[in-house]
């Protein structure tokens, strides 16, 4: 079992506060084990076992807790008098009206709830509404670089395992799969065929799946491109995939909730406000596009550029792409503190892609921190305040 540490210490830091804990992330990324994690923190700590009610909706033993009464009352039943009970619902979106209940038990002052999900879908509309202001959302990615590494049990070698990470998968149970190439595949199939069955086509009522899947792959063919839906439909039509533009903004909301690929919209950085069009869109595993593509159009650079695009993420960033008059920033990374500006490379050791990756950069002339990773195991460079520093060893920090 892989130690979560950076979400466990955030689910810690929140115990006991009278406010929803809400996980969510794609499915088989951690988040149930995370909540294994958690409990047997909560016991080493003492919190007695009878103090922990934990349900998986995923199991079909309890497929009858997923009626609201029987749920309540199963609940109700077994919270401990005069001491906080911690409930832990998991996959909650399979329980329909589920805020109902969750809202009820939010009530209790001695209850310290958890859910997870894995559908953003749970926490939009009515649902959010309904439970505004009351949760906090903690959004889980599958293994990072560093959780890939520390996982090996060494960080000897960083080159090698990055590979192995980009062919191996980020997704937890494939560092117990020995790097065998054919059961990874078979198990990222079996993940990628429930999102797309089951949470994406179940859940949202879509009928053709042959042009869901056809959006899936261009997505994944992709990667680091920019994209407005416009372009999607035309790309399809040209091909024989008879497919509107409403249709394919659809289609792409619903794989964004399923956290199946991921959006990053522009920013005009000098004129301080978001664009509307020409999106790049992200995957949520390399691996996984591996399975679906195999190895066509793997550039080295827009594959770096999605690493460390979900890396900003678990950072805990808002991420953009980011617009200088003409040029482009490849990332605009803003939190409470400012904001940070990337430019990522496969290598910069030629001098004019390296001026070509600076130019971006330079056109910027505010004083925030500005950076250029690159796979070139080099000692780090200096440009007149921008940075120049290995991507791994920043993947490692």
């Amino acid at each position: 079992m892989i130690d979560r540490k950076e979400y466990l210490d955030r689910l810690i830091g929140f115990k006991d506060k009278h406010i929803i804990k809400v996980i969510t992330g794609i499915r088989r990324c951690g988040k149930s084990t995370l909540l294994e994690i958690y409990q047997e923190y909560l016991l080493k700590n003492g919190i007695l076992p009878e103090q922990i009610i934990a349900i998986n909706f995923e199991d079909y033993n309890n497929r009858a807790l997923k009626d609201l009464t029987a749920l309540h009352d199963f609940i109700s039943e077994r919270l401990v008098s005069g001491k906080k009970t911690y409930v832990f619902l998991d996959e909650i979106q399979n329980v329909t009206d589920f805020p109902v209940v969750v809202d009820s038990l939010y009530i209790n002052k001695n209850v310290d709830l958890y859910i997870t999900g894995s559908n953003a879908y749970m926490l939009s509309g009515e649902i959010a509404t309904l439970l505004s202001g009351r949760y906090v959302e903690i959004e889980m990615l599958p293994l990072s670089f560093h959780e890939y590494v520390l996982s090996t049990g060494n960080s000897n070698e960083l080159a090698r395992k990055y590979i192995e990470y980009l062919e191996n998968s980020s997704f937890p149970y494939t560092t117990e799969l020995d790097g065998n190439q054919r059961k990874i595949y078979d198990y990222l199939s079996g993940i990628y065929d429930t999102v797309v069955l089951k949470d994406v086509v179940g859940r949202y009522k879509m009928s053709d799946t042959m042009i869901l899947e056809s959006i899936i792959r261009l997505i994944f063919d992709n990667i680091g491109n920019r994209l407005s839906t416009k372009k999607i439909s035309d790309t399809l039509n040209s091909n024989g995939r008879k497919i509107d533009v409403k249709t394919v903004e659809k289609y792409l909301t619903a794989l964004i909730d399923t956290f199946i690929i991921y959006q990053a919209k522009r920013y005009d950085v000098k004129g301080k406000q978001y664009l509307k069009t020409l999106e790049k869109y992200y995957v949520v595993d390399i691996g996984m596009r591996g399975m679906l593509l195999g190895n066509r159009n793997f550039d080295a650079g827009h594959i770096l550029e999605n690493v460390v695009y979900l890396e900003l993420l678990r950072r805990g960033y808002k991420v953009f792409v980011g617009k200088v008059d003409a040029f482009e920033v490849d990332f605009v990374a803003m939190n409470q503190k400012g904001i940070t500006y990337f430019q990522v490379a496969a290598t910069v050791r030629d001098k004019d892609t390296l001026a070509r990756e600076l130019r971006p950069l330079q056109k910027i002339t505010d004083s925030y921190p500005k950076y250029i990773l690159s796979l070139d195991d080099d000692p780090e460079a200096d440009y007149d305040g921008i940075c120049r520093i290995n991507a791994l060893n920043w993947l490692m920090k």
